[in-house]
């Protein structure tokens, strides 16, 4: 089963763009981990029709916050329908089965003991400087997070997070999450 773990920088908030609808902002780059090749790689908006082979022969997208944010975000640039692919949205997973929201930071501590190489105004920042460079090696390590997180709770069945100090357990069901689905992608590459 081909998974893809995800993640998006944008250019600009939402206060910006005067909306409140993440598909108002701009993609500044988008990086990936796939699991067929075992690599890691980053494409910049200009660069984005190179990835949708990719996604388009994906059986699971795996981001943290991605049905809410990068899913609809991403969609805006692609062809056709990127929501017909199978998604796992790691924080959709945790707010689930703890009732509430936790920062990827909090879980890649509790869970792998280290913490995000940066934030997302700082991302921003970089991006308004021309660091280029910084901001695809931010998202890269926050794909390489969320994939570790991602197999951690695969194998152990939960995550860990820390809060206040202290490092607590959240049980998930992953019984389905490498599950194919029926439904079917759509095609509008002519693959």
């Amino acid at each position: 089963m081909r998974v893809v773990t995800f993640d998006i920088e944008t250019a600009n908030w939402l206060a910006d763009t005067g909306s409140s609808d993440v598909t108002a902002l701009s993609i500044a780059i988008v990086c990936i981990h796939d699991s067929e090749t075992d690599t890691y790689s980053s494409y910049l908006e200009s660069e984005l029709p190179q990835l949708w082979p990719i996604l388009e022969r994906t059986d699971v997208l795996v981001g943290y916050n991605s049905d809410h944010f990068d899913v609809p975000l991403l969609n805006k640039y692609y062809p056709g329908d990127l929501t017909r692919i199978k998604s796992l949205d790691l924080l959709k997973e945790v707010h689930a089965s703890l009732g509430r929201r936790l920062r990827l930071d909090a879980i890649a501590e509790g869970t792998l003991g280290v913490k995000k190489s940066g934030s997302g105004s700082q991302s921003l920042q970089w991006w308004r400087a021309g660091e280029i460079d910084k901001v695809r090696q931010y998202c890269l390590k926050d794909v390489e997070i969320t994939r570790k997180i991602f197999d951690y709770a695969l194998e152990k069945g939960g995550i860990k997070y820390k809060e206040l100090g202290k490092t607590r357990e959240v049980k998930l069901d992953t019984s389905k999450w490498l599950l194919p689905e029926s439904n079917s992608m759509t095609f509008s590459l002519g693959f």
